[in-house]
């Protein structure tokens, strides 16, 4: 085993006001390059340009969709269960589907007391739930705007989600009339 001593402080470096002056150097440096060089700066000048977001960004919130356009939600709970900011109101009801025991009647995600941690996301058993919009930038007027319902959570466009073959499930989506002949519907 090889032992490394280290070598013993100097007397200047156990005042530690070198040490300080470095810093400072290295923080001026950084300022100077943000005031003299500006254009060099890894900035984006939002909202003219939008940043790059990757698909795997937990986002605002979607529901996702049967084949026939009801939301795939079966109002167990878990996702409510799993929040830790309990930002999460689900109230159920039965189903007219006879394959489908409850339905959701009631879904609404507070905005403004989720802490976007993907936990609902993961817990739900149906995978109803992604926060896959790629949608950062929320501006309300009020409080209650935030709130999103049930119909906001499923008011998207499979157009918008091509590689992802669950969306394209959805009504509008590629492969909705194969999903429908699937289900059990007839294709209109």
């Amino acid at each position: 085993m090889r032992v490394i001593k280290q070598r013993p402080m100097t007397w200047g470096e156990r005042l530690y006001i070198f040490e300080c002056l470095r810093g400072l150097f290295t923080t001026l440096k950084h300022a100077a390059r943000g005031l003299f060089r500006y254009e060099q700066l890894p900035t984006i000048s939002y909202p003219e340009g939008q940043p790059e977001i990757r698909n795997t960004y937990r986002a605002k919130h979607r529901l996702m969709l049967r084949p026939d356009g009801t939301p795939r939600c079966v109002a167990c709970g878990m996702c409510a269960a799993a929040c830790p900011a309990h930002c999460i109101f689900i109230e159920a009801t039965q189903s007219d589907d006879p394959r489908i025991e409850k339905r959701v009647m009631r879904f609404d995600i507070d905005h403004l007391t989720c802490v976007f941690c993907g936990l609902c996301a993961e817990a739900c058993p149906v995978d109803a739930l992604r926060m896959d919009t790629k949608k950062i930038s929320f501006m309300h007027r009020t409080r209650e705007d935030f709130v999103a319902h049930l119909n906001d959570l499923i008011d998207w466009d499979p157009k918008d989600y091509p590689e992802d073959a669950q969306s394209q499930v959805a009504p509008g989506g590629t492969k909705n009339a194969e999903a429908l002949k699937v289900w059990g519907m007839e294709v209109k």
